[in-house]
């Protein structure tokens, strides 16, 4: 009997650690029900039932169809999570899109969730997941749903969510118009975009958890999965590179916040580099990830920056 005891002792201290020490940012242990006026939707792909949370603005009910913004949450969050953390849903409607927020998968029905970025993260990368095929069955599911336009499709998200969204880029170019991973890394070692893709990035100089300068953090939690994620430099790098960036970048400094911007670009694509001096893993003008977590600068607003940049680009 006692030792029955210390068993299930032990079984709930590791579900509680879990909980704490999830792979990128403990965002959240369990789904909670999305805002009223957001839509849950779900399918069947690949043998497993994916879900998503779909958040209309008030101009969705106009003949026009509507910008797509992909917002992805952080390892071991969900889309509520996401939502309240970024507040995307406000910009959404003062700006006019729409926003899709798909949930990644897990063992544990609902907590815990990670995306396969490639090299990361948890049992998405355990089981080898898809999530690129399971983001063309989402949106070619939502052209039955809602009017969105497929020349303005674009991808953001948090860590591990971040992450995902360079992996979009380079495997879903032809769909995605432009990216701004947060708190991300470019980890894939065979990225080949089929087309140009405009990058937006912030990274916080502080992080913990995805260093800024690369290399393998002491925060990782996915004891499974260890990884080594390179550098912002890398990816700056490497996007110039392939959006074929012909002049200088331009900089400027405001505050904290180290704006780096290339333009000259194919095809009019863009890159841009948004440092923050100090800044840690974090939404910038939003939330924390999670209690205790990093707090965001709010010297600038992800949403804000992050829109006025989609806005200028399209498929």
């Amino acid at each position: 009997m006692k030792r029955r005891y210390v068993i299930g002792l032990l079984g709930a201290a590791a579900l509680l650690l879990s909980c704490l020490a999830v792979w990128l940012a403990p965002a959240n242990c369990s789904d909670t029900q999305p805002a009223a006026a957001d839509r849950r939707g779900s399918f069947e792909f690949q043998g497993r039932t994916r879900e998503y949370v779909l958040h209309l603005p008030p101009s969705s009910s106009d003949a026009k169809p509507l910008p797509l913004v992909i917002a992805m949450h952080g390892g071991g969050g969900n889309a509520e999570n996401q939502i309240k953390t970024t507040g995307m849903n406000d910009k959404a409607d003062h700006a006019g899109f729409v926003v899709v927020y798909p949930q990644g998968i897990t063992r544990f029905r609902t907590r815990l969730r990670t995306w396969n970025a490639g090299n990361c993260c948890g049992y998405a990368l355990t089981e080898h997941v898809d999530d690129v095929a399971f983001m063309r069955a989402l949106l070619a599911r939502l052209k039955n749903e809602i009017k969105y336009d497929p020349s303005r499709v674009y991808a953001t998200g948090l860590s591990n969510g971040g992450m995902m969204a360079y992996r979009l880029a380079c495997e879903m170019a032809d769909q995605i118009a432009a990216i701004a991973p947060v708190a991300g890394a470019l980890n894939l070692p065979d990225c080949r975009p089929s087309k140009t893709v405009s990058v937006m990035i912030f990274h916080g100089t502080a992080d913990q958890h995805v260093l800024y300068g690369g290399g393998r953090s002491s925060r990782q939690a996915d004891w499974l999965h260890p990884r080594t994620d390179r550098s912002v430099a890398d990816a700056e790098a490497f996007w110039v590179k392939h959006d074929q960036c012909t002049q200088p970048p331009t900089t400027k400094t405001e505050g904290r916040i180290t704006w780096k911007s290339y333009a000259n670009c194919a095809e009019g694509s863009e890159v841009v580099v948004i440092t923050i001096q100090g800044g840690g893993h974090a939404w910038p003008g939003g939330r924390a990830a999670w209690p205790g977590g990093d707090e965001p600068t709010h010297e600038i607003s992800a949403n804000d920056a992050m829109w006025d940049f989609f806005a200028r680009h399209h498929r």
